[in-house]
Formats: C-alpha cells, structure tokens, sequence
C-alpha cells in the first residue's frame, strides 16, 4: 500500500468466531477490516470472551472497526428500546476496546412514532453522553448518516452538522460516512466533481479530522432516493470511476475504506479501488 494513502478493505464475516475473519480479509485482499462483535439484528450479547479477544488483538495486523447493532436508535420514544439500545452499544464499544478497534460504527438513528426531530436529539444527548462517560478506553464513535427519510436524524451534511451540534461536537465523536447513504440522501455522487463536493460538504459538517472511515457501496437507486440498497463497485447509479475523488479529497485521502457490498463482489470492488488509489498517486 502507497505509504499515507487510505488502506483498503470491507466488512468481514465472524461466522466460527472472531479469529476466522482474518484469512477472509487477506483472501480478498483487505488491508483494514470491520467486523461485527454481536448479532446486527438483534438485542443478546454474545458470551464474552476475553483470551479470544486478546489472542485476536495480537493476532490483527490490520486496522480494525467495529458495526453496532442496527437496532440501536436513541431516537425512540421508548424507554425499552432506549435501555437496550444503551446496553448494546456499551458493548460494542468495551468489545471494541479489547480487541483494538480505531472506532466503532453506531448508524445515527430516526425519531419514530411521531416524534420530533428536536425532541428525539434531546433524547440522544441525555443518553448517548452519559454513556461514553462509562467506558473511558472506549474507541472512537463514528456516527454514520443514514440514507434519509424515515425521520432519519442525519442523513445530508446539513443535518449531520446539526446532530453534531447537538452532542457538543465532544471530541470522542467522530463520522462514518457511506457513499450510497450520501447518494440517496441527495449528494449526488455520480461525476468525480460532484462527489468532490459532497465530500468537501460532508467534511465541513464532520469538522477538520473527524471523519474516521467510509464505507464504500455503490447504490442501486438515484440521487436523492432515500433507499439504502448496496450494489457492488461500479454497477450502480454511481458508476465506477468517481469513486477516485475518495483519493483526491484531502477529506478522506488517508481515511481508511471498508467496502459492505456482498461477500462474493469483496475481492473484485476492493481491487477496482485499489486501482483508482493506484491512478491517483501514479503507482
């Protein structure tokens, strides 16, 4: 890898248990990875496992991220789900720390069942803030916008700004972003210069340094869809070649980049961006 250029890789599959990622990620040629540490689709913890983990920190050579549940929303106006949506994302972050995650990936969330925008944002900042303060050697948290719609509390850089704004810009915060999220959410992606922009957009909201990885995905639907559906590098309504401006952008030009496409597109969307990285720097 080009010294001080963004590493590329993806989401990788713990099916077996943690350890068996890592010939996945250097099968498809990886060179960060993001993992799950609990079910994405549900509430239970895993069983800890704390020799395992060790034995997985040790054993990593690669930079490595975390995805929370998808179920966590501190948008809810219920008291059950914002009981578990804490207790989850406490694990992500402790299991984060001890298998040496650089951030943990928490999807911003939506106000739902007709609560307001303000209303579930207070709700965020009064249960998110006092939970860092629980877990002090916790990794970075990496809010990540979501397509949009569905009462989604950030999806384009405008809103993504204001959600920062709410939790005090605290400096133990910082963003995810997802290039078919930016898509749909109406930052339309599809030329290098309008993908320049956005990211130019969406690192002003972050704030200098805040943007601490990009999940990569080309997008099914057309700018401004609010539809979150991934397709593989270069099939989509994105195309292949604006993903260069990942490269260019001082935004994200030493971010690392993990590609959530299907399993059997990793090995091929991690080598088409390795070659636009490649183009970029003229190696």
């Amino acid at each position: 890898m080009p010294a001080r250029l963004a590493p590329v890789g993806a989401h990788v599959s713990v099916a077996g248990g943690l350890l068996h990622s890592l010939p996945r990620a250097a099968t498809v040629g990886a060179e960060a990875m993001q993992v799950f540490v609990a079910n994405p689709r549900g509430w239970a913890p895993p069983a800890a496992d704390p020799a395992g983990d060790e034995v997985f920190r040790g054993s990593c050579p690669l930079p490595v991220f975390v995805h929370s549940p998808y179920l966590i929303n501190f948008g809810s106006p219920s008291p059950e789900t914002l009981a578990k949506s804490s207790q989850a994302l406490a694990f992500s972050l402790r299991r984060g720390a001890a298998i040496g995650a650089a951030g943990v990936v928490l999807h911003a969330g939506s106000a739902v069942l007709g609560n307001a925008w303000d209303a579930a944002m207070a709700q965020l900042r009064e249960h998110l803030l006092p939970l860092l303060d629980s877990v002090p050697e916790m990794p970075t948290l990496l809010i990540e916008p979501t397509a949009g719609g569905g009462g989604a509390l950030a999806s384009d850089a405008g809103s993504l700004a204001a959600y920062l704004d709410v939790l005090g810009r605290d400096e133990r915060i910082g963003v995810c972003l997802d290039t078919c999220h930016m898509h749909a959410a109406g930052h339309d992606l599809s030329s290098v210069a309008s993908f320049t922009a956005a990211l130019r957009a969406y690192g002003k909201a972050a704030g200098r340094g805040r943007i601490g990885l990009v999940h990569v995905n080309d997008s099914r639907d057309p700018a401004g869809s609010k539809r979150d559906r991934h397709e593989a590098i270069g099939r989509g309504t994105i195309g292949a070649d604006p993903f260069a401006a990942l490269f260019s952008s001082p935004v994200t030009r030493r971010v690392p980049l993990v590609v959530e496409t299907a399993d059997d597109d990793h090995a091929a969307d991690i080598a088409a961006l390795k070659s636009l990285r490649a183009a970029a720097v003229g190696v």
